[in-house]
């Protein structure tokens, strides 16, 4: 039986956005959907999922696909991107490393 997952209406938008954000990128690009999906080594199928905003799709297949089109990731510009990278890895580097769950204590009785 498969499973089902309820996204958050958050994620769903956003994965619609970057699907359409595709689509509209691909048309003005004047692409067809076969050269875009060969381009990103996919089938038209996951391609047409991508556009559609399914949120199965995996996260790397749909950046590949809107970087290929041109379609910008996090910073307008795609060579801010390691500056951006850089500074998100510094403040994780900050932050603990791990997370304790401190709600439910250890017991101390043996």
């Amino acid at each position: 039986m498969k499973r089902t997952h309820a996204y958050l209406p958050q994620t769903l938008d956003a994965v619609r956005v970057l699907g359409l954000q595709v689509a509209a990128a691909r048309r003005s690009r004047r692409m067809t959907a076969r050269d875009l999906a060969d381009r990103a080594h996919i089938t038209e199928k996951t391609l047409s999922k991508v556009e559609h905003g399914d949120p199965t799709v995996a996260i790397g297949t749909a950046f590949e696909v809107a970087s290929l089109v041109g379609v910008s990731l996090f910073a307008p510009d795609p060579a801010e991107l390691p500056a951006i990278l850089h500074r998100q890895e510094d403040r994780l580097a900050l932050l603990p490393g791990r997370i304790v769950d401190r709600r439910d204590p250890p017991s101390n009785e043996f």
